[in-house]
């Protein structure tokens, strides 16, 4: 059972989000947040597999919310976004979102993603993300801390797996890409990510694109 918190500030799209997920078999709704100080105290005391969370809502935003329940190690964050690309989603990928999905997204998808999201599978629908992560990449770094010795750590396959990731790539795209297992793509990235002290494959496909990997 797949349990999730569904954080948006209007209630009528939270509504629908709950409805939409209860009539998913494997996904149990554990609890609704009005704003981002209610759903970083309900994951504390829930403890939900997942957080479905809206990017600008009252009290404290999305992004700080995805940050202070990511930080602590509480769940997952899947951010709702409408995509209009500006600094609350690059925020949100910097604070650690496991992904990205389109308010206006299909009830089957919206289900898919959660599933995605709790497989591991951080990049839940690789066009957006790779929409996400060019845009990016085009605008003017700023005082980006990333350091290339990090990549040290790393093997070679890696590496490979690591530039893949920048481009936005599911596992199953590297695994063709690669010729490899997508079990064993699945093995790499957890292993990148702990060598990284990355939250997420998102924020190990931005550090790929700050490096240039």
């Amino acid at each position: 059972m797949i349990r999730v918190l569904v954080a948006e500030d209007q209630s009528a799209v939270r509504a629908g989000l709950v409805l939409i997920l209860r009539s998913a078999p494997g996904i149990e709704v554990v609890g609704e947040a009005a704003d981002g100080e209610q759903a970083v105290a309900l994951a504390r005391e829930s403890r939900p597999d997942l957080v479905l969370m809206d990017v600008q809502m009252p009290r404290l935003d999305g992004v700080s919310a995805t940050r202070q329940v990511v930080g602590e190690g509480l769940a997952d964050v899947l951010v709702l976004t409408t995509f209009d690309l500006d600094e609350y989603v690059f925020g949100a990928l910097r604070a650690g979102a496991a992904g990205f999905l389109l308010k206006n997204t299909e009830a089957k998808d919206l289900i898919a993603a959660v599933r995605t999201v709790a497989r591991g599978e951080g990049i839940v629908a690789p066009a957006v993300t790779r929409r996400l992560i060019a845009e990016f990449a085009a605008r003017p770094v700023r005082g980006t801390n990333a350091d290339p010795a990090v990549l040290d750590t790393l093997t070679r396959r890696e590496r490979e797996v690591l530039s893949c990731l920048g481009e936005g790539l599911s596992n199953a795209d590297i695994a063709g890409r690669l010729d490899m297992a997508e079990a064993t793509v699945k093995t790499h990235v957890s292993r990148l990510l702990g060598k990284l002290d990355l939250r997420s494959r998102v924020q190990a496909a931005v550090l790929a694109q700050e490096l240039g990997v």
